[in-house]
Formats: structure tokens, C-alpha cells, sequence
């Protein structure tokens, strides 16, 4: 996994600070003002691969009925790298947006 889905981004900046199944699907709502919508199916998919990558771990001394999540150092390099990434295809995408604007007023001009 060297580039995240979207899901796993918002999953993985969800669980910078320790959070249970639900308060991840919440804390991801929120954090995009409902813009992002992760149901259970797909976050718990998500976590088992998490896990797998070792970017998450299940805390050790919780409650079995609401198993915690955290992030790994693994996994908090792989976020800040993803960040870095996701800015620079913005950059990109600002570039492409104003060479075709420049690009369309100048066969108009």
C-alpha cells in the first residue's frame, strides 16, 4: 500500500489519537462536514488491511465489546507521506486549471 484510498486516509488520520469502530465512522463525518461517509463494511475491511500493512494495531488492554484502534509509527509516516502527496496533486491540479483558463482566454483574446 504506498498510496492510500481516500477511505484509508481518512481512516488512518482518524486514529492519530486511539478510537473505537463507530467514533472512527464519526470522527471522519465530522473532520469532512459530512462530505466523507465511511460505513461498516468497508472500515472494517479497511482496518483488517491496516493491520496487515501494520499501520494500525488493535490496543492490547481494551474491552473486547469496543476494540480500540491506534496508529503505528509505520503507519503515521505513511499519513505524513500521503499529506505531502495529496498537496502536491493539488498543486497540480491548480496548474492544469490555470493553463487551460490562460490556454481559453487566449483563443478568445
Amino acid at each position: 500500500m504506498d498510496q492510500l484510498t481516500d477511505s484509508a486516509y481518512y481512516i488512518l488520520l482518524a486514529l492519530l489519537s486511539p478510537k473505537h469502530g463507530y467514533a472512527i465512522m464519526k470522527y471522519i463525518e465530522e473532520l469532512t462536514s459530512g462530505e466523507i461517509k465511511i460505513g461498516p463494511a468497508t472500515l472494517y475491511t479497511l482496518i483488517k488491511k491496516l493491520q496487515e500493512t501494520d499501520f494500525i494495531v488493535l490496543n492490547e488492554d481494551e474491552d473486547e465489546r469496543r476494540k480500540t484502534y491506534h496508529v503505528t509509527e509505520k503507519g503515521r509516516s505513511i499519513i505524513a507521506s500521503e499529506i505531502e502527496r495529496r498537496l502536491r496533486m493539488a498543486q497540480h491540479g491548480n496548474v492544469a486549471l490555470q493553463s487551460a483558463k490562460e490556454k481559453f482566454n487566449d483563443g478568445n483574446g
